[in-house]
This record gives C-alpha cells, structure tokens and sequence, in this order.
C-alpha cells in the first residue's frame, strides 16, 4: 500500500495501482484512459456503469415514476439525452439521481476490481469517472492525472460530439468541483491540445513511474 503526497492511500490491500483521471468536461479523459488500456491497464469508465445501472430494471422504474413515461426511448430504455436535459436543470435533481445511481455503479465497479485483482496482466485499474473529486473516490487512487485542454478545443469537441454549445459546457461543468481544484488533487498534468502522439508519449510516461512506486517495471 502506497500513500501519496496528500495522504491518499491504495484501496486497502488491493495489489494493483489505481490511478484516477480527471479535468474539464471535453478535455480527453476518455482518450487518455483509452491510451491506458492499450498499456496493459483495465478501464473503469464511470459514465457507462451508470449507463447500464440506468437500464436496469429497478432503477428504470423509480425514474420512470419521476420523470413520467416520456423519457423512455422507443425501444424501451431511458432515453439519456432526454434525462439528462431534466436532471441538469437543478442541483437537488442531479442529488436525487446520483443518490439513486451511485450505489449500483459502486457495485459494480468492485466487481470489475475483483475479476482483475489477481490477474497478472492487469498492470493497474483507472478510474474514470466525471465526480472523481466530488464523490471522493480520489481518495482511493494512488495516483491522479489531470487532464488539461484550452477551453476553445473543449468546446470545439464538445459541439462535435454532443451537440452542446458553449453555454451547455457552461452550465454542466457548474455542476462539478471547479477546474483548479481538480488540478490541485492531481499528481501528473498532461496537456491535450490536439497531439495525439505527444499525449500517448505523456500517458506512458506516468504509468511508467506510478507503476515504479509500486516496484514494478513497465515493459511494454
């Protein structure tokens, strides 16, 4: 077990680096964890256990008697678009919702950690996950990386990719922990602005020292 500079510590005697990605929404999280897996790391992506815990049976319900029949999709799932655009108007909805989802996804994620604890091929787990910060499940990684991106380029990806415009980005990144205290937790900052190759050479860099903290040598 390792502790880190602001007394941080590995999840118990879990025996693989966990390592947590945060930074601005459109920043390239999902690219950096992405660079991760392709290391040899097992990926906890956040965003689709809530997908999957949201089309669970149980929780489709109690949303549905929320929120009324028409946020199910024409296939019979939560239409996610359509939740989001209600739950992102107040802060006690979002409450309500994390409150509903949280603990499943939670479930989840331990289950994942499990299957890999004791694989010799997993060369650590990555958390990522939007409220890495806000749900304190930093306090579990050894290591945290921020990811950094101009707010132009965020933007540009997040209208590419979701349709938002500005006042969108605006108004959903209001609902997590501000910018410079995710870079305040974090042990590495990388700059994503547009180099794919550069970042790749960055993210090999910290895998390579996270894992020499735990007397390991990357050999990929």
């Amino acid at each position: 077990m390792v502790a880190t500079s602001d007394g941080r510590r590995a999840c118990g005697d879990y025996p693989k680096p966990i390592i947590g990605v945060v930074g601005g929404i459109g920043a390239g999280k999902s690219l950096v964890a992405h660079e991760l897996q392709k290391l040899g790391c097992v990926i906890i992506d956040s965003d689709r256990l809530a997908h999957q815990a949201i089309d669970e049976p149980a929780i489709q319900s109690e949303l549905t008697k929320w929120h009324g029949p028409e946020i199910i999709s024409a296939v019979g799932k939560i239409d996610r678009q359509k939740l989001g655009t209600l739950v992102f108007r107040n802060s006690e909805d979002i409450k309500r919702l994390n409150a509903l989802v949280h603990p499943r996804v939670e479930q989840l994620r331990q289950e994942i950690m499990a299957s890999v604890r004791n694989n010799s091929e997993v060369l650590a787990v990555v958390l990522d996950s939007p409220l890495l910060l806000e749900s304190g499940l930093y306090r579990q990684c050894d290591a945290i990386i921020f990811l950094d991106a101009p707010l132009g380029i965020r933007r540009k990806r997040v209208m590419e990719s979701r349709g938002w415009d500005a006042a969108e980005l605006s108004r959903r990144e209001n609902f997590q922990a501000p910018l410079d205290k995710k870079r305040e937790i974090a042990d590495h900052i990388l700059s994503n602005d547009g180099e794919p190759a550069l970042l790749s050479n960055q993210v090999r860099e910290v895998l390579t020292t996270v894992l020499a903290r735990f007397g390991r040598i990357y050999k990929g």
